[in-house]
């Protein structure tokens, strides 16, 4: 992986990850357009961009970081372990059913759960519209909900935000409890793997690891401010659009 290669890759993580359409497939767009293989270096190169975007989260979100806010990492941490757990069970299951196809049609079914959900949605009636007002009940289904995301192309994000909307949040806590969620969620994945693939970082092209790094986390901080204005005006609809739309065309390219 040339630098260009790292910048594409982390620009694309950078944007994707905190927003509901899935970043896992745009990446596979991106790898096979650009000539990339899944070799043990894209893995631990994976691992590095992943942690990007968590420190983009942490420093967004810092104030709410500190001891004040037990009550609401509570009901994170909470809500974080049916993934943890079922996840762990269901992680042979998972790589048998990851194929481009899947993550197509969970796509457009995804993009089709937005406008219908969108449809019936009320913000001002909402009974959580900050997130600490979000409910043990309401984190748990939001917890719940995360383990739809076990299932390639469905989106870690769009599944929390949606189950949170359903279960009586507004969108914009729905949103910030699933970047706060993407904390201890990615700190496992990204440590995981970081142990299975630590061994090849050495001999590795560390420039590009770095300048991936960077990219990531400041497209990653740039990208969650400007998400968190847009709901602040626009609803989830034309994410639904492009949701179903990338689906169809990822169904033709394939």
């Amino acid at each position: 992986m040339d630098i260009i290669q790292a910048i594409i890759i982390g620009i694309i993580e950078g944007f994707t990850e905190f927003l509901p359409i899935s970043s896992t497939g745009h990446m596979i767009v991106a790898s096979q357009f650009l000539g990339i293989e899944q070799s043990a270096v894209v893995k631990a190169y994976e691992v590095i961009i992943q942690f990007a975007a968590i420190m983009a989260v942490m420093l967004l979100y810092k104030e709410k970081i500190n001891l004040k806010e037990i009550n609401l990492w509570s009901k994170i941490i909470a809500a974080f372990f049916p993934l943890a757990i079922i996840g762990f069970l269901l992680k042979d299951w998972v790589k048998e059913i990851f194929q481009v196809e899947t993550v197509a049609y969970m796509f457009i079914i995804g993009g089709i759960i937005f406008i219908i959900v969108e449809y019936f949605h009320d913000d001002s009636k909402k009974e959580s519209q900050d997130i600490e007002d979000v409910t043990w009940k309401q984190a748990m289904s939001i917890g719940f909900g995360q383990v739809l995301s076990l299932i390639p192309g469905t989106s870690r994000a769009g599944s929390t935000i949606i189950a949170g909307m359903l279960s009586g949040v507004s969108r914009k806590a729905s949103t910030e409890f699933s970047f706060l969620l993407a904390i201890p969620v990615m700190m496992a994945v990204s440590g995981y793997d970081l142990l299975k693939h630590y061994q090849d970082f050495v001999g590795a092209d560390l420039t590009s690891f770095v300048v991936g790094f960077l990219v990531a986390f400041v497209v990653a901080y740039i990208t969650i401010k400007m998400f968190i204005v847009f709901l602040q005006r626009f609803t989830f609809v034309a994410f639904g659009i492009y949701r179903i739309a990338f689906g169809v065309v990822l169904l033709m390219i394939i």
